[in-house]
């Protein structure tokens, strides 16, 4: 039932991004490229659900402090007829990562507090973004570069997990394993951006995933 609900998803996405590319005029080979590289990469997030379950979903029932989130930013077609509003925060608790599905915010500093469904024993996180070939602009200078993962305790505060740095040339998900090993299990993890690949006005997030134990196993 899974993967059925899974290829549905696909097509859905796929279909969305036909029309989106040809409502805005590109068609021939670069669109059915563009087709391509995003059926690839839909199949690569059905097999990376499948093999490493995220607890970071909205179907899971994750959510984003708001309140502790850096602001949205966006609007006014800011970057091209893909990204013609700001999508806000809970964008990255969702599988579909089609060009221009993604929470941006000002600059190349910027932080999300995500709660998860439950007390996590986090083990690894993955970061997604969009690769060059499929980007309409043709560059992902918008990515996240250096980035920081904690813990969040409301009595204890903030327990650093790791340092990491997400590489633009690598593969669009890359996974870290937690550097610092949790003394507790965590309902809520925060995800610091420290740079990006050169974008002085934005930085883009298209996904993050926690992996990990649920504390009553």
């Amino acid at each position: 039932m899974k993967m059925i609900q899974f290829s549905a998803r696909k097509d859905l996405i796929l279909d969305a991004v036909f029309h989106s590319l040809e409502e805005n005029g590109i068609d021939g080979m670069k669109r059915e490229e563009i087709l391509q590289l995003t059926r690839e990469a839909v199949e690569k997030v059905m097999k990376h659900d499948t093999w490493l379950p995220s607890w970071a979903l909205k179907t899971m029932g994750a959510t984003i402090d708001v309140e502790r989130t850096s602001k949205s930013y966006g609007g006014n077609r800011w970057l091209s007829p893909f990204f013609s509003s700001a999508k806000p925060p809970e964008t990255i608790l969702q599988p579909d990562i089609s060009a221009g599905n993604c929470w941006a915010f000002q600059g190349s500093r910027g932080h999300v507090v995500i709660r998860l469904p439950e007390k996590i024993w986090p083990t690894a996180f993955t970061l997604w973004h969009i690769s060059k070939a499929v980007s309409p602009s043709g560059e992902v200078s918008t990515a996240p570069r250096e980035f920081v993962v904690s813990g969040v305790d409301e009595d204890e505060g903030e327990a650093l997990l790791g340092s990491f740095i997400y590489d633009v040339d690598g593969e669009i998900a890359q996974t870290f394993p937690v550097q610092e090993e949790p003394r507790k299990a965590f309902r809520q993890i925060k995800l610091e951006v420290r740079s990006n690949w050169g974008n002085a006005e934005y930085t883009c997030v298209y996904r993050a995933d926690v992996h990990g134990s649920p504390e009553k196993n």
